[in-house]
């Protein structure tokens, strides 16, 4: 019995030796994490190489609508008339369609952005954690609600809404379909600009308090300001999901392209050439085919600037107030 138990003893492991259990287990975790860097790697290089690809898709073919003879670069950003579907009549000025695009997109932040920023200040600061846990989720399903929910919603119930109020608006118009995209972009606004105000540390909301300030004083003079960064990319991100929006403004803004700040009148955007367009009988070989691909480039470029001027500002007010 003696020498069977001491046949079933452990091996003898040497101070110093390397234990072959504890190797395995190291060779596997580097296995592991090895793993892991090389599918972060990849899905990085994987959004590099789609941006690139869409980059250049846009270029061909903005160069190949700029190589015909019909349109030069001059007329395309010097005349204010777009009309390429009126046979010998064809107009090819892109500003009708980015003002209607920005026009479209400033609806929108004026009924988002106070609203957006009201709510987050009172989820941040005031709302309970179960009204926060209630309300917060319900924003958010407004943006999970498709877009041309939205464009229906508009062109059914807020265009005769607003022929009640005034006459002067069309079946399609400017207002109907910002006020849509507004409604879209809520929970963006709402749901970051919250979570940048509940980022801010509680030492400063005490302080306030501290020296006899209202919870209103800590939310407006002192979290407000220490969170803008934050709440300036909440507005930036919206705008420019507004600026790109598609299926509300081809449902409710409508289909003429036109130089207008008028709110009632129907206009046209980018994105809704774009998809009357891809919808229509038009020749994939024509001129009026390739001019979707250089307003989408110009569209491209446009959120481009947003997103570096976004970059910029939210570098600056963070070195301010953070």
């Amino acid at each position: 019995m003696t020498s069977q138990s001491t046949d079933q003893r452990p091996p003898l492991v040497l101070p110093g030796a390397p234990n072959p259990k504890r190797m395995r287990s190291f060779r596997a975790q580097r296995i592991r994490e090895t793993g892991i860097i090389g599918i972060l790697a990849g899905s990085a290089l994987f959004s590099i190489l789609v941006t690139l690809a869409i980059v250049l898709i846009l270029g061909i073919e903005t160069a190949h609508f700029f190589g015909q003879d019909e349109v030069s670069l001059g007329e395309f950003f010097g005349q204010v008339k777009w009309n390429p579907l009126l046979g010998a009549e064809k107009h090819f000025g892109i500003w009708p369609l980015v003002c209607g695009t920005f026009l479209v997109a400033g609806i929108a932040l004026i009924v988002a952005v106070p609203m957006g920023l009201v709510t987050a200040i009172y989820l941040s600061e005031y709302a309970g954690s179960r009204v926060r846990a209630v309300v917060k989720p319900a924003l958010e399903i407004l943006a999970g609600i498709p877009t041309v929910v939205y464009g229906f919603f508009a062109l059914v119930l807020l265009t005769p809404g607003l022929k009640m109020l005034h006459e002067g608006f069309g079946s399609y118009n400017a207002l109907a379909a910002g006020i849509a995209v507004g409604i879209l972009i809520l929970p963006i606004i709402s749901s970051l600009s919250e979570d940048a105000l509940r980022a801010v540390p509680s030492s400063l909301r005490e302080g306030v308090y501290g020296l006899g300030g209202t919870k209103f004083d800590a939310a407006v003079k002192v979290v407000f300001p220490a969170a803008l960064s934050g709440i300036i990319s909440s507005v930036l991100l919206a705008a420019a999901r507004a600026v790109g929006e598609t299926m509300i403004v081809a449902l409710a803004a409508g289909s003429t392209p036109k130089l207008t700040l008028d709110v009632r009148e129907e206009i046209q955007t980018m994105t809704g050439f774009m998809v009357q367009m891809a919808l229509g009988d038009v020749s994939n070989f024509g001129v009026e085919y390739f001019s979707m691909y250089a307003v989408a480039a110009t569209l491209f470029v446009i959120t481009f600037i947003l997103t570096i001027l976004g970059a910029v500002i939210r570098k600056r007010f963070r070195e301010t107030y953070e």
